[in-house]
């Protein structure tokens, strides 16, 4: 167990999940850029990978490959994922981030996009990353959105797993998303993340009506305010789910964590704002590789560090820091 302690400046989830995100990464630097490449995808479509370091065909087959999936709306460029890849540089791994559709900066071509539940999504890219190097360790952590799609991927293909990966670790994801998705349709939530989050996918999902015309409602997309009803309009028909209720129940990682066979980290804060302490898992719903990180605080994907450095990379890098090492042990 991670027995994280937040800063006292920082006294409740929300702060916990702001300050990081806002500033945690502000000012990161790094030798060299990233390398962008594009995969082409077998219906058709493309996804771009961002990566460092020689996983690309260079490095020896001896020097291990994270690969995160980041969260809604997120890329490359999240404060989590520079924090992974400060923690990946340090340890002497490289590190890659293959971005859901329209995540990239460009969007995809396909008429779909991207949801919690994509197991298929998720078993072509760590298979094609291991393709590249059949005897190099693969890891790989998600994070919120991602968290939930790789975990949901590790169960439904149960022992298979081994094959591709050798540990996997999900950071505050909403593994139940009923339960997550009704509590920020609520109060601050509504107020200020979700709005944040409508911000990029209302727009990117009108760019995709516009691509194919008549794909879903346009009206009622229009019309959406929460998260529930932009997977009403959007997700949930585009990806071929019923309704909200129905991509919620059928994509929640939560019902397959007992069929993981894999060694398996959740981190969940009991006070993060979009995922009820109510809807985390215990020990009793999960395989016996599975272990359950749930400290008292952290926010969202913040974990900011004790110490006050303002927009200093090193803020944020307890907890990239603590899921590194877990999955370096196994």
């Amino acid at each position: 167990m991670w027995n994280y302690v937040a800063p006292l400046w920082l006294p409740d989830g929300h702060s916990q999940t702001i300050y990081p995100a806002a500033w945690g990464a502000r000012h990161a630097s790094f030798e060299r850029a990233l390398s962008r490449e594009r995969w082409d995808t077998p219906d058709g479509d493309f996804i771009h990978v961002d990566r460092d370091g020689d996983a690309s065909g260079h490095a020896p087959e001896s020097r291990p490959l994270l690969v995160l999936f980041h969260g809604l709306e997120g890329s490359s460029a999240s404060h989590y994922a520079v924090g992974f890849r400060r923690f990946a540089q340090q340890a002497g791994l490289d590190f890659a981030v293959p971005h859901f559709r329209g995540c990239s900066g460009e969007l995809n071509d396909g008429p779909r996009a991207y949801h919690s539940g994509d197991a298929t999504e998720i078993d072509w890219v760590l298979r094609r990353f291991k393709a590249e190097w059949p005897t190099r360790d693969v890891l790989a952590v998600g994070v919120s959105l991602g968290g939930n799609a790789l975990m949901r991927w590790a169960g439904e293909v149960g022992d298979s797993a081994c094959s591709v990966i050798r540990a996997a670790a999900a950071v505050c994801a909403p593994l139940d998303l009923a339960a997550s998705g009704h509590a920020m349709g609520r109060g601050f939530n509504r107020h200020v993340y979700t709005r944040m989050f409508l911000r990029t996918m209302l727009p990117k999902a009108m760019r995709k009506w516009q691509q194919h015309p008549g794909l879903f409602s346009k009206a009622q997309l229009a019309s959406a305010l929460t998260l529930y009803e932009f997977d009403n309009a959007f997700t949930a028909p585009v990806h071929g789910y019923r309704d909200t209720e129905d991509y919620w129940c059928r994509a929640s990682a939560k019902p397959v964590l007992p069929d993981i066979r894999i060694p398996a980290l959740l981190l969940n804060a009991k006070n993060d704002p979009f995922v009820p302490a109510s809807s985390l898992p215990t020990c009793a719903d999960v395989a016996s590789s599975v272990r359950c990180w749930q400290p008292a605080n952290g926010g969202h994907v913040g974990f900011p560090a004790k110490a006050f450095r303002v927009a200093d990379l090193a803020s944020i890098m307890a907890m990239p820091n603590a899921v590194g090492q877990w999955l370096l042990a196994h």
